[in-house]
């Protein structure tokens, strides 16, 4: 039987601040299975976005264990994480974190560069991504003439182009109207259908309930 694509074991995360120590997330463990699609809910505070970082190696939990894919993560060091995220791991942000000054096409190329692709070869699957999400004529619009839903489309490719492992998204519709919030959640679920691997975050229910795993946190903890 194989393992699950990632596993969280016995995780915590505190803040300190002078005197005083915040506890966010509080001895937290489960598996995520390859091709699975998890919604991560609860209020805004709950801990849910501080998880996904620890998941996706953006933060260092406080104590217990990371397993991505049969790596435990807290024993590579900063340039091994690095280059972890880069060949393995996918992200999608709310705010987009996407280059203003670069196009479309650079944007989603850049991942392929940083790996050594040749331009050449980096533009050209840049170029297809865009294509297969519906962006092949937007490739040498800037960020400033594309739509929320457009830009937050443009980081989704730049989270694919590289074919991750395991595509996280941490409130992707946050800052769509309710027509591009819905065409991100449809893109998410055709990727999931192909066996994408997905970690959500989010905070809207409707939304959720389209993922095939809902964890709900609370004060930092699983409730359900």
């Amino acid at each position: 039987m194989s393992q699950p694509i990632i596993q969280i074991k016995n995780l915590t995360k505190t803040f300190v601040n002078g005197d005083r120590i915040t506890s966010v997330l509080k001895d937290i463990t489960l598996n995520i299975e390859e091709g699975d699609f998890v919604a991560l809910v609860g209020r805004s505070g709950a801990g849910k976005s501080t998880l996904l970082y620890q998941m996706s190696l953006l933060d260092m939990p406080t104590s217990g264990e990371v397993i991505i894919d049969g790596v435990l993560t807290n024993e590579l060091s900063n340039d091994e994480r690095t280059d972890f995220r880069l060949y393995n791991l996918g992200y999608v942000f709310q705010d987009y974190a996407i280059i203003p000054e670069l196009t479309a096409l650079e944007n989603v190329a850049l991942p392929l560069l940083m790996q050594g692709l040749s331009r050449e070869a980096a533009f050209a699957r840049a170029s297809k991504t865009l294509g297969d999400i519906g962006l092949g004529d937007r490739l040498d619009n800037l960020p400033s003439g594309l739509s929320g839903g457009q830009q937050q489309r443009v980081s989704i490719a730049r989270a694919l182009v590289h074919e991750p492992k395991i595509l996280f998204a941490d409130e992707p519709t946050a800052n769509l109207d309710s027509e591009s919030g819905e065409l991100v959640m449809n893109l998410f679920l055709e990727l999931n259908s192909r066996g994408q691997t997905i970690v959500l975050v989010t905070h809207e229910e409707e939304y959720a309930r389209q993922a095939k795993q809902v964890i709900r946190l609370s004060d930092g903890e699983i409730v359900k």
